[in-house]
This record gives structure tokens, sequence and C-alpha cells, in this order.
């Protein structure tokens, strides 16, 4: 085994800023850390002092170090951030949660603006609003943006194709732009509202309203001043059920509440005065880690990845809150502020936050155990001396043989592993044929393990039978896989939770489980997660292929080609009934052409 002579290391590393990355014997990334001086911090790791559990796992681990230079610390602390996303190294403070926040868009370049949700990259011409901590958050947004501000949240091809209202004109959650029963210019109006009323300058907008609402009055146009009043009362109802007291910027308010090697970080998210609501996050953090150093991490993967505002209020000290404050302005091009020890109305909101952090890890502490509970029985069930640490499960889903899909599904001792699920499109097999898809669907998914180059899981759980069973353990010996326990689970005659029955490998040992084992609970949430990932597949793929025109599948037919065809014989029916001299006088389809098309419509 390779030897790490720290000594000859660190006379070579420069008293400079920058990044070093530590790697094992098997030479995976273990940590990765930034430094202002990189010489000083790494010899820290190898001094006589007194060092955290964790920091000692660690130092006794490294075979190698390499580093990267930069100008300044906060630059390390980018380049930080970017390799621990890249590597996700296990002594690392990691963040699961790295889908992109959802959006509400403004189509402020078109005539007639659309205000819709949006997610992913923020490109298109506009005015995006956010970021919201949920899809639910947005959703509710729109909904009551649309009872107070009619202003259209249709699609644009919907928008362009309609010679009447549509249904929510006549609810009054839209002014018919479509149909030009509203003005340009006094839509546009409406859509000044809805972006006064999303940057917090809801009062200015019920001023001008209140004042529409008295000129209409004076003119004696009391169903119009109705309207507005209405307006009004809705506009103050959304205003009182977002507003926060005291509060008119963006800030975010961050807990954090840990316990052992369990955390959970509480963010609030408010915008222009506006609360949009929270969202928990529980970041994987190595055992033994403080408080500060979670925080700090947490800060800096989740802000260099999202949006900062201009100020975070948090419930701890942070560790090295300058550098950290640092680099986000720097991301952001603004100063960005973080703040620890606040008053009056701040504080009661970091309070709050602390408070559902806790009850969040509290809850996922308690599911960690049920979890931890029901693998434990599991391994009694398999008659092995520790618990499972990865399951996969198959599953097959199809229509009559249409579109056949498998799934694949992976479960830690955390519960489902979601970057890890495949799905196969089964082809070549009888359609209908369960059998030959879970055969192939296994053989595909560890024919490299087999041959070194993948995960073998502890257990694999079949949905089905004893022949399922079989077709399984025949792909796994083809494979070249041993040592995973393999399993089937069925359903009973009147397919009833609790009533499944347990097959181990071999087809001639059923296992009877009780209602309420835990390990059975388990096999059905893998089992029905399995079912879940393969029909949403199966329908993806039937949907795509019902949605696909004949002439696609017709060699030499390109958009440009199909497009002339529909053009001419008004859709696929006409070209149906057109012979192959019909199909000739097309611009660009010759006769050996128009020959397969008519052979693909005619047999």
């Amino acid at each position: 085994m390779k030897v790490f002579n720290a000594a000859e290391t660190l006379r070579h590393l420069p008293e400079r800023p920058g990044v070093y990355r530590m790697f094992d014997g098997d030479g995976m990334v273990i940590y990765i850390g930034k430094a202002r001086n990189l010489r000083r911090r790494v010899a820290s790791y190898f001094t006589r002092g007194r060092k955290t559990a964790k920091t000692q796992r660690l130092v006794e681990q490294i075979r190698d170090l390499q580093v990267v230079v930069t100008h300044t610390e906060a630059e390390a602390l980018i380049l930080e951030n970017t390799l621990i996303k890249e590597h996700r190294p296990r002594y690392n403070v990691l963040l699961r949660d790295d889908k992109s926040y959802p959006y509400i868009y403004l189509s402020t370049h078109q005539a007639f603006p659309r205000l819709t949700f949006h997610r992913g990259g923020r490109s298109a011409p506009g005015r995006y609003f956010g970021p919201f901590p949920s899809v639910p958050a947005v959703r509710e947004t729109l909904n009551h943006l649309q009872k107070v501000i009619p202003v259209r949240q249709c699609r644009d091809s919907f928008f362009r194709n309609r010679s009447r209202p549509c249904l929510q004109y006549q609810i009054r959650r839209c002014a018919a732009p479509c149909v030009g029963y509203i003005s340009e210019e006094a839509y546009a109006e409406d859509v000044r509202h809805v972006e006064m009323f999303m940057d917090g300058r809801s009062e200015e907008v019920i001023d001008e309203l209140i004042q529409r609402m008295e000129t209409a009055s004076q003119a004696l146009e009391y169903e119009k001043a109705a309207r507005w009043r209405d307006r009004i009362a809705a506009l103050r109802a959304v205003q009182e059920r977002q507003h926060v007291a005291g509060e008119k910027g963006d800030l975010d308010v961050v807990a954090l509440a840990l316990k052992g090697d369990t955390a959970c970080v509480q963010v609030f998210f408010i915008r222009h005065g506006q609360s949009l609501g929270n969202r928990a996050f529980h970041p994987r953090i190595p055992r033994g880690a403080a408080d500060a150093e979670v925080l700090s991490a947490f800060l800096a993967r989740y802000y260099l990845e999202h949006p900062p505002p201009a100020e975070i209020l948090v419930n701890r000290p942070v560790r090295g809150v300058a550098l950290v404050a640092e680099a986000l302005s720097k991301q952001a091009g603004r100063t960005v502020e973080i703040r620890h020890r606040v008053r009056g109305e701040r504080r009661r909101w970091v309070e709050m936050a602390e408070e559902n952090a806790h009850h969040a890890l509290a809850a996922r502490t308690a599911s960690h155990a049920a979890l931890d509970r029901r693998f434990r029985d599991l391994a009694r069930v398999l008659d092995v001396d520790r618990p499972p640490e990865r399951l996969e499960c198959f599953d097959v889903s199809h229509t009559g043989g249409e579109a056949t899909v498998a799934s694949c599904v992976v479960f830690n001792r955390e519960g489902p592993l979601k970057s890890d699920y495949r799905r196969f499109n089964i082809q070549g097999v009888t359609a209908g044929d369960d059998y030959a898809a879970i055969r192939e669907a296994v053989l595909r998914r560890y024919r490299k393990a087999g041959a070194g180059g993948g995960t073998v899981p502890d257990v694999i759980l079949i949905d089905g039978g004893k022949g399922q069973l079989a077709q399984a353990r025949d792909a796994l010996e083809e494979a070249g896989i041993e040592g995973a326990a393999l399993l089937a689970i069925s359903k009973g005659p009147a397919r009833r939770p609790g009533e499944e029955s347990l097959w181990l490998a071999g087809g001639d040992r059923e296992v009877e489980l009780p209602p309420d084992a835990p390990a059975l609970h388990l096999l059905q949430h893998i089992r029905d997660e399995a079912h879940r990932f393969a029909i949403t597949g199966h329908r993806q793929r039937r949907g795509k292929r019902r949605r696909e025109s004949a002439l696609e599948s017709v060699p030499g037919i390109g958009p440009v080609r199909r497009k002339s065809l529909l053009q001419r014989f008004g859709g696929l029916q006409g070209i149906r009934r057109a012979g192959v001299e019909d199909l000739t006088r097309v611009p660009g389809i010759s006769r050996s052409l128009a020959q397969r098309i008519y052979e693909t419509f005619h047999g």
C-alpha cells in the first residue's frame, strides 16, 4: 500500500491561497478544503495537537494530496464548492438537494405578456420573480394573482389560436386579450400592477385602484366601481397572507438544528417584504462536524448555486463568516450580509425557523429509526449477520405488451437513492412476456458489474413470483454476479397489502411474514416505488409513440417533407387515400420514396 509522505508533500506546498484535495488508497477524493495559506492549513492536519475523531479518521486514510493555487481565499471558496459538487467527498458536508428553484416568469417583451411558472435557465427576455421554495408556493401565488389581476397564464399556442374567450374569462380570471376584449394599453396597466405587486409595492397598487374606484363612483358607473372594490378586497387578502411585518427588502432566514450525524437546515424566503414560504434541507455531514462548520458549508454550497438575497439571518455563528459573505458578494455582484445577532421582529423569525428545523429534524430522526428497524428485521429474515446496505428492486410495466418498460430502483440505509434509479426500454422479446423482460433488465443492469465495472447490491428484489425469480437468477449467473441475496415478492389472490408471498432464490422456499413485520413494510415500500417508476416510464414511452406520426417511421421523410405531405393532402387520412402517382407530385418525393410511403399505410 502506498504510504503518504506528509513532510515531503508539505515542503513543496506554496504559501498561497488555494484548494487542496485529499485522496485515499483507491484514488478516490475523500476531502476537499480551501485555505488562505495552503502550506500552513495542510500542515495543521499532521501536527501532534489534539484532533477531532473525524480529522483522525481522515488523516489515517490520506495517500495523496493535490492543490490548486488561486489569487484570493474567496476564489478558493468558489472553486472548493465546484469541486465538492463534482466529486462529493465523504468527509465534506454535502447538500443533496441540487434542483433549480422555481420562479414566476413574466414575458414583458410580448404585446400581451404571459405570467407563468418557470424552472431552469433564465435567459428568455422578461422578468423573473423568486426563487420560491417549492412548486406549490408558485402555484398558490399564481392562483392568487389570477383572482386579483386578470393577466393571462395560458400558453402562447393556445393564445394565438382562440376565436372566442375561454372559461378563464367567464370566471373573471382573464381579460380575454386573445379576442381583443381588452386594449394593449389597459392590459399593460394590469401587467404593471403585477410587477408592482411582485416587487412588494402592493400598497401603491391598492392606492391606484382606490382612485379608480372613486372616479367610477363619481361618474355613476357603479358596476365598474364595484369591480374595483372587489379587486381591492382580494388584493388586501393576498397582502395580509404574504406580508411580513417590518420587512420591505429581500432576506433569507437560515436556522440549523444538529443531532449526532443528522442535520436539518430550515430556510425561510422573504422577497420584497413578502414571505414566499420555507424549505427544509438535510445535508449529509461527517460524524463529529461542528455547528459552525456545517452552517458555513451550507451557506457556501447553497448560495453559490442560487442567487443570494441582500441579507441572510442565521441562528448560530458561522465559521469564516467574513469570507463566506465576501464570496457570495463577489458571485452576486452586490453586497451580501450574514447576520447572527438580531432583535425584535427579526429575532422572532429566526426563532420560528429554528423551531421548524428542530421539528423537521425530530421527524427525520424518527423516520431513520423506523427505517433502521426495517433493515434489521430484513437481515433476520434473510438470516445474515448484518443489515443490508443497498437494495435494488425490478418491475415491468406495459399495456397489452405495448411499450414495455422495466425499472430498477435503489434504496440504501437512508431511503431511496434516486440518482441511481434506471429504466430499461425492453425490445426484442415477445410482447407481454414479463419473464423475458425481467431477464433482459437484470442482465443489462449487472453485465458491467460482473466485469468489475459496477456496483453489486446486497439484496436484489423482483416484483413477481417464482417464474420471474428464476429468470432473474439465470440472468445473474450469466452476468457473473455472486453474493447478492435474490428474492421475489408477489401479491396474494386478493392483492391486498399484507398478504404478499416472499420467495427466496431457488423458488422452492416461501417465507410467510406477518402483516405488521417491519421487513415486509420495507419490501412493500421498495416494490411500490419500483412499480411507480416503471409505470411512469411506460406511460411516457406509450404517449410518445402514440403522438408520433406514421410518417416518422418512413426512411427518407424528415420534417420538411412531412410538412409538405400534410399540407398537400390535408392530414394523414388524405395521405392514406393517395396513390403512388399522387404522392410523387409533392416536391421532394421521388417514386421510390412514394412507394415506401404507400406501403407504410397499405402493408
